[in-house]
């Protein structure tokens, strides 16, 4: 993505300019993580929910005021799971994840301590979520992140008890509106669609942050990390380009309009390319969607997908008390596979620990960063019964269909590992077993592991995280965690270069199949197949069609000659003449 960029002082970035921009104003700039136009006036999405009177004191009946708090908490997190159910997909897993964290034990106790002590129930919860949100903060790397999901919950909770409006985005508008905030809240953004948003604005976040995951799930124009983005007055026309990351205030017409007639022909070429994926001179590359379960289907089905290059299994298992039977296993999977009846679909085995942890197993032991602990693979070789049940299921969905079902595992770091998998998927009855290249020593020693299974699928997003030794989640490194730099794409190279050695498949699901420019790149580095949140099929289908395999090769070497993320990104974009007609 592209480097960010300060615009000085809030005050500068309101003020008109005397020369050098052609709009009159001064324009911000932040890192387009989702491409389009939008166009609409400022809605600023600050925290309205006051702190509680530290003073405050209940009446004295300490049961009643304990029930109060408690039935608070109950109708905020089951707030959450309905808006969660309604939306699907990604907001469905992370908003479920939030209603957990909701009911978390050791919170309701905190805040029932407190009332006991005489606190009333608004000062108990904020006092009780500040101190699990010191807690999470300190932990760094997942837990931090979760630091603006506890604080929604707490607001939420407070603007329940005090009769407060609660926080959050307008019901309903006159016209398409550009919501800008320091950082979204999953509740936020899971209900709002393109007929309301024009585009996100956020001061915070990067490109695999929730809001960035969300916006492309709903092909609305978004770019984060865009510093003083807060500052722009409510109502102020604004302008954002999701691709460069520029945000321009109060535009003149002339400007809206020449950017509204990109759109128009931007959106033809999209519509122009049609069919399975392939290069101009016809090389194949089939594109397919990353998706978080059945409900995710009509939006990959609608944007042309071929399959299913990421079937992320979690939704199944967050949220729950009790782990989902065989039988309901079975059926999520085979209405996915009897979706792409002549297609490919990947399942992802259960990828839990870190910040997506399962409440009917038993908390994992304190980790200092999560991001390097038990989780994936590791949380899977934990506890057999869970994956006997998973891979049972999953055979039994597969058997009589005629999808090529694949299953693959996440954070596998070694040889060993991937054996063992490849063994527990025959095991099973399943006989295309493949490993996830996340880990920078799998892809090191690619050449060896892919003697033990069928197929790699690189996950861009934690690949980079773990080579640059930059959280995906903290907002301070936001610009490591960029799939274009160098090291990273030679990561993919191995990986790419030892499945194509070995007669296999390399596919790539991570955000980085999501960039039609990168896209190129990665196949001109031989990735087989490439996978990503529905609404960025047509963009990555378009770029491919407007380039030969050659094309890509020679932007994939002048990529990987560069030693920067942006430089790589500039001399590859040099080698992909067809982009300009995309305007990205």
């Amino acid at each position: 993505m592209d480097e960010r960029e300060t615009t000085g002082t809030a005050t500068a970035m309101i003020v008109k300019t005397t020369a050098g921009d052609e709009t009159g104003t001064r324009p911000l700039a932040g890192t387009g993580v989702s491409p389009g136009t939008g166009y609409g006036p400022a809605h600023v999405l600050v925290g309205e929910i006051p702190e509680p009177d530290k003073e405050a004191r209940h009446d004295g009946d300490a049961a009643a005021e304990r029930d109060r708090a408690e039935r608070a908490v109950e109708q905020v997190a089951a707030d959450l799971e309905a808006r969660g159910a309604r939306a699907g997909g990604e907001a469905r897993e992370v908003l479920g994840a939030q209603a957990l964290m909701a009911r978390d034990p050791s919170l309701a106790m905190e805040v029932g301590d407190l009332i006991e002590q005489g606190v009333a129930a608004p000062r108990a919860v904020f006092d009780a979520f500040g101190k699990y949100r010191d807690l999470l903060a300190a932990a760094g790397g997942y837990l931090a992140e979760r630091v603006a999901d506890l604080d929604d919950i707490r607001d939420r909770v407070i603007a329940v008890l005090t009769g407060l409006p609660m926080p959050g985005v307008p019901a309903d508008a006159a016209e398409p509106f550009v919501l800008v905030a320091k950082d979204l809240a999953p509740a936020d953004t899971a209900l709002l669609s393109k007929d309301v948003v024009a585009a996100f604005v956020t001061e915070q976040g990067g490109p695999t942050s929730h809001t960035a995951i969300l916006a492309r799930s709903m092909g609305v124009p978004a770019v984060v990390g865009c510093a003083g983005a807060t500052a722009i007055a409510p109502g102020t026309p604004v302008l954002v380009d999701g691709a460069s990351g520029q945000v321009l205030l109060a535009p003149d017409p002339a400007r809206v309009a020449e950017a509204r007639a990109a759109d128009e022909a931007r959106r033809a070429v999209l519509s122009a390319a049609t069919g399975p994926g392939a290069t101009a001179d016809g090389h194949p590359v089939p594109l397919l969607a990353n998706i978080g379960g059945p409900r995710d289907l009509e939006s990959a089905l609608a944007n042309g997908a071929e399959g299913v290059g990421l079937y992320r299994t979690e939704f199944l298992f967050l949220d729950r008390e009790t782990a989902p039977s065989g039988d309901e296993q079975e059926e999520a999977y085979r209405a996915v596979f009897e979706a792409f009846p002549q297609g490919r679909v990947v399942v992802r085995t259960l990828d839990s620990g870190a910040d997506k942890p399962l409440a009917f197993l038993p908390p994992p032991e304190e980790e200092p960063n999560p991001a390097l602990g038990e989780r994936g693979l590791r949380m899977f070789r934990r506890y057999p019964e869970i994956m006997a049940a998973q891979l049972g299921a999953l055979a039994r969905a597969a058997a009589g269909v005629s999808a090529k079902v694949q299953v693959m595992a996440p954070m596998v770091a070694t040889v060993e590992e991937a054996e063992w998998f490849a063994e527990a998927c025959r095991t099973a009855g399943l006989g295309d077993a493949g490993v996830m290249i996340e880990v920078p020593s799998a892809a090191l020693r690619a050449a060896d592991l892919i003697r033990a299974v069928d197929f790699f699928s690189i996950g861009t997003n934690d690949l980079t995280q773990y080579a640059l030794a930059a959280d995906r989640q903290v907002t301070a490194v936001a610009g490591l965690q960029d799939p274009w730099h160098p090291a990273v794409l030679d990561l993919i190279a191995l990986a790419a270069s030892a499945a194509s050695g070995a007669g296999k498949g390399c596919g790539v699901c991570g955000e980085a199949a999501a960039d039609p420019a990168l896209a190129c790149v990665l196949v001109g580095m031989g990735v087989t197949s490439l996978s990503m949140g529905a609404p960025a099929l047509p963009w990555v289908r378009a770029a491919l069609s407007r380039h030969t395999l050659a094309q890509c090769r020679a932007a994939a070497v002048a990529a990987r000659s560069a030693t920067s993320a942006q430089a790589a990104k500039s001399a590859a974009r040099a080698e992909l003449p067809g982009l300009g007609a995309l305007a990205l």
